[in-house]
């Protein structure tokens, strides 16, 4: 059980925290690796959550080599995924209506800091229903430096013009964490397919198995 303060603002990242997206992501990564006849090991595609497509391919040729066809892979994932947020095969993580029923009856503003570009958010988002719930979203094409780096929970706590102390981050990557963390916010870590690493556990943060986790958190505050 953790304890929370309850915040001005929520920023939420949206793969594997609002939408349970990340295992649809890499099974279509590991299905255009097969048709293309590329190699493929599923601790490469765990390496990439978190991380904007950019940073990505540079993860896969690190993984496989300079010579790796990054294009066709690129390719050939986007049109298996599209197809996955077409047909609607990407479901709402546990809780995540309650948890924006609780904050939209305090009024506490959220924003979504995700690694993907914003064309593709706003197609999952609004496609899950979740679009009108977010004053602002934050994009992995709209910052130089993606996650890792804090730039993208700046961003986002810039659009909602609270600073991000006074912010609550809720993330499931590592990468994520560190960005919520070095941007002077406040996170929950939302265990989906990776454990905090060690970096993370020194740091201690707060995890949770659910949204319902953090809703009850916030009740307690």
């Amino acid at each position: 059980m953790f304890t929370l303060s309850l915040p001005r603002a929520v920023i939420f990242d949206m793969d594997g925290t609002l939408l349970d997206s990340e295992r649809v992501a890499l099974d279509c990564f590991a299905q255009a690796a097969q048709a293309i006849g590329a190699p493929w090991r599923e601790e490469v595609g765990l390496s990439l959550v978190g991380l904007n497509a950019r940073d990505s391919d540079r993860r896969i040729l690190a993984a496989f080599g300079e010579d790796f066809p990054i294009a066709a892979l690129r390719h050939a994932f986007d049109e298996r995924y599209e197809d996955a947020i077409v047909r609607g095969a990407i479901p709402l993580k546990p809780y995540v209506r309650e948890l924006f029923d609780y904050l939209d009856a305090r009024r506490i503003p959220c924003a979504v800091a995700t690694s993907t570009r914003r064309t593709r958010a706003e197609t999952k988002l609004a496609r899950a229903g979740l679009l009108p719930r977010f004053r602002a979203l934050a994009c992995g094409d709209e910052v130089r430096h993606g996650k890792p780096a804090p730039d993208i929970f700046e961003l986002a706590a810039r659009h909602l013009g609270v600073e991000p102390r006074h912010c609550l981050a809720l993330e499931d990557s590592n990468a994520g964490v560190r960005s919520a963390v070095s941007a002077s916010m406040p996170v929950v870590m939302l265990l989906d397919l990776l454990r905090p690493d060690a970096d993370i556990c020194r740091l201690g943060v707060a995890c949770a198995d659910s949204l319902k986790d953090v809703l009850l958190a916030l009740q307690r505050a």
